[in-house]
């Protein structure tokens, strides 16, 4: 690998699978409808709305799938702000913004996620824009405009879906445009200074063609400070926009739908709060927890990501259906992450984030109206991940930096099917099928250097001693992954389902993990044959077994869906950083470990009752919704390798991370006619229980139970011509964690925090000790306008 150089990110054979699509999809312009776009009423209390979690339009009532389902107008409501907002409104689900950042996307659906962002690690939980697998958690926290819906899917999605996920899929559509000129704007000011901006326009060319784009400006001033830069901490400066073209559709057989978006985001980057004093300083800890005092300021933060789609649709006969989805996506993200909080380079890490993706998507769709629906699909992903950071530890040894730099590819090919039988008019049985074949490629560099930080990030450091990575490989992994589902119907409003279903992740390097410390026969010399194996980790698994019920009663008064699992998740991916000793030096090392067995038991409820109308005023009509969330996440087996013991199982002494035992939420909405228009008014309570960061528990940085109330009122004009909102988040101030950093000494078994003589707590990495905490955000009042011509 040629150091402290990034590669050229372009990539070769999948490009030529892309252009072949485009090809494709302008050459057959009389081919298609895309039969997948929504239809979401906002009657969600009778269990109408149409969701497509099945790759084809279907009640919510008839899906045989635990699904939560968001339209763009509820989103615009409760006004909601980014994809985040939605998790406290679904069961069994964490979405959060990473530690350190503000755009990078810690997912978790049912215990099963990822929240480290470094290249080699793949996410648990799948975000997809427009149909579009976003391969890595850069810039995925997707903001809010222009959006038809959200859907959640929860359990293991590979027969339906592009890409494998374990866990669950995030479904983000957005909107198609309409046949008539349309021209909306939305504005949005509030506490924080928070202004937003939104120009949404689209007009048809002529009678198959479209063209519409969105401009969205989001800015907010910080809820703190950094008190060493000056410069507001937690703030929100992005720009983004979105554009399409659509040809076809409408009542025409082809749709293609070619669209493009693009987000730079330059907010500062995020500092974290001290949770203890400094260790050698003393510096104390700060009153307001969002406040920081890191110094590192270099690089400045700066989040780009754009891509591009053409997702086409053709009818081929009245039953079959032809799709086919080519996307090129990419993202460059520079950021300084201050682990210490501190003026001092004592945990700094200055890094860069650089992702390309191209995938391709074919699938065949057959519906005869009546006993069989089927699809069959084929996938190709290549992916190119590279992460450069330094670990500077200035306090510990005089200008010494680690600098890591991990490339990674990966290659994916993958078909998928799935069919439903429906024997009777009240019975039908879905299976399917997935077969995928992962290729993962890495190029991992180590280097200290003494005397400052290394050039890559403008440092004056020089190199000391030879490389402790300086490792090539690759690794293939192969998974056939079934699913089965068997509904029973006693009535059109009433549905039994019991289903089966496995996920797959393939195993792959870890970036993190210095080659010399190898297990070797020749002690401090391994072979390359001896550092493969102990950078390598393996894939994880998942049984999924569940059981569910969805029914409308009352005649539509009331929606109710209930469900209950139960996972086998096996070789589960743990990858973290501990402090340890490379050539002599301090420095981190990364860890990762393939923990052996994982039980987790769950049940999730959700419901959305009428609980009347015509109460004061003709028209009028009051809703109840709500959602309840149980899990029973445990670890059964989780062997670790300590220090003078060798492995140990440590199954009873660890935790599932950001997976609380029970949340739930509740939503009392209102809505009555006003003149010839109508107001709204809903309000929101979300519980979390305790939640646990990392494996290891931690007194402070995990966050005990909490509720958060919310609410909204808003007055929407006739025919939806304009509206004007006032909207409140976090209504009682909550403080709340949300994720953290922790280089503090604990038991190797029990994860117990140790001390030292005095009683004093023992830094593992660096000297001022690391514990820091990052928070949800506080109270937010803002005023929405909206104005459509």
């Amino acid at each position: 690998m040629q150091k402290g150089r990034f590669r050229s990110m372009g990539i070769g054979g999948g490009a030529s699978c892309l252009a072949l699509a485009m090809g494709l999809g302008f050459a057959a312009p009389a081919l298609a409808q895309d039969a997948e776009q929504p239809a979401a009423t906002n009657d969600v209390s009778t269990g109408e709305i149409v969701v497509t979690a099945r790759r084809r339009e279907e009640r919510l009532v008839d899906v045989p799938i635990a699904v939560t389902s968001f339209s763009g107008e509820q989103l615009a409501k409760s006004g909601a702000l980014d994809i985040t907002d939605i998790a406290q409104s679904t069961p069994n689900v964490t979405l959060e913004v990473s530690r350190g950042t503000n755009s990078t996307l810690s997912a978790f659906i049912r215990g099963i996620g990822q929240q480290d962002p470094v290249s080699g690690f793949e996410q648990g939980v799948g975000i997809y824009l427009d149909d579009v697998y976003l391969n890595r958690p850069q810039a995925a926290v997707l903001d809010i405009y222009d959006v038809e819906r959200i859907e959640v899917l929860r359990g293991p999605q590979g027969t339906l879906y592009g890409r494998n996920t374990i866990g669950g899929a995030v479904k983000y559509v957005t909107r198609e445009l309409p046949d008539h000129f349309s021209l909306k704007l939305r504005g949005t000011y509030g506490t924080y200074d928070q202004a937003d901006g939104v120009l949404t326009v689209s007009t048809p060319i002529n009678d198959i063609v479209r063209v519409g784009g969105s401009v969205a400006r989001l800015s907010r001033g910080g809820f703190g400070k950094n008190l060493t830069t000056g410069e507001d901490n937690y703030n929100k400066d992005i720009w983004a926009g979105r554009g399409t073209v659509e040809i076809g559709g409408k009542g025409q057989p082809v749709l293609i739908r070619i669209s493009g978006d693009y987000t730079r985001d330059k907010s500062n980057s995020r500092g974290g709060h001290r949770l203890i004093p400094g260790m050698v300083s003393g510096t104390p800890v700060l009153d307001d927890v969002f406040d920081s005092q890191g110094g590192l300021d270099d690089p400045r933060q700066d989040v780009k990501a754009y891509g591009f789609a053409i997702n086409a649709s053709a009818e081929l006969s009245d039953a079959l259906t032809f799709r086919s989805i080519s996307a090129w996506r990419k993202d460059k993200s520079a950021s300084p992450i201050d682990f210490d909080a501190l003026p001092a380079v004592d945990v700094d890490v200055p890094a860069y984030y650089n992702n390309e993706q191209v995938s391709q998507e074919f699938q065949l769709l057959y519906d005869n109206g009546s006993w069989f629906q089927g699809m069959v699909g084929a996938y190709y992903l290549g992916a190119k991940a590279d992460t450069a950071f330094d670990v500077r530890l200035f306090t510990t040894v005089n200008g010494l930096t680690a600098y890591t730099q991990a490339d990674v590819d990966t290659s994916t090919w993958a078909v998928f099917g799935d069919f439903t039988f429906d024997f009777t008019d009240q019975l039908s049985l879905a299976v399917g099928g997935r077969y995928t074949w992962d290729e993962r490629k890495a190029e991992i560099l180590r280097q200290n250097y003494l005397g400052g930080g290394s050039p890559v990030f403008g440092g004056l450091g020089v190199p000391f001693g030879a490389p402790s990575t300086d490792f090539s490989g690759k690794a293939v992994f192969k998974k056939f992954t079934p699913r089965a589902s068997l509904s029973f119907k006693p009535t059109p409003d009433h549905n039994l389902y019991a289903s089966f279903s496995q996920g797959f992740k393939g195993g792959g390097f870890d970036p993190r993990g210095v080659g010399v410390n190898a297990p070797a026969a020749t002690p401090g010399r391994p072979t390359d044959a001896e550092v493969s194996d102990y950078l390598s980790f393996k894939p994880e698994s998942v049984d999924s077994y569940e059981v569910g019920y969805k029914g409308n009663l009352f005649g539509g008064g009331l929606y109710v869906a209930l469900a209950a699992f139960h996972m086998d998740y096996k070789d589960v991916q743990i990858p973290g950083s501990a402090g340890c000793t490379v050539n002599g030096l301090p420095t981190f090392c990364g860890v990762i470990t393939n923990a052996g067995k994982v039980k987790i038991d769950g049940i999730e409820f959700e419901a959305n009752a009428r609980l009347g109308q015509n109460l004061a005023a003709a028209g009028d009509r009051l809703n109840l919704s709500g959602s309840l969330g149980y899990i029973n996440a445990r670890y059964k087996e989780y062997i670790t390798q300590v220090p003078g013991q060798g492995p140990i199982d440590v199954a009873d002494f660890r935790k599932v991370q950001n997976t609380p035992k029970w949340n739930g939420s509740a939503t009392l909405a209102y809505t009555a006619p006003v003149g010839e228009g109508d107001v709204s008014f809903n309000t929101t309570v979300s519980y979390r229980g305790k939640t646990y960061q990392f494996e290891v528990p931690n007194p402070y940085i995990d966050q005990k139970g909490y509720a958060l109330l919310d609410a909204s009122l808003v007055y929407t004009a006739p025919g939806g011509r304009w509206s004007l909102g006032v909207h409140g988040k976090n209504i009682l101030d909550k403080e709340y964690k949300t994720s953290g950093y922790t280089f503090i000494g604990a038991d190797p078994v029990t994860g117990a925090i140790l001390r030292n003589g005095s009683g004093g707590l023992i830094p593992t990495l660096g000297r001022e000790g690391t514990l820091t905490a990052f928070y949800g955000n506080p109270r937010q009042v803002f005023v929405t306008g909206t104005l459509e011509f």
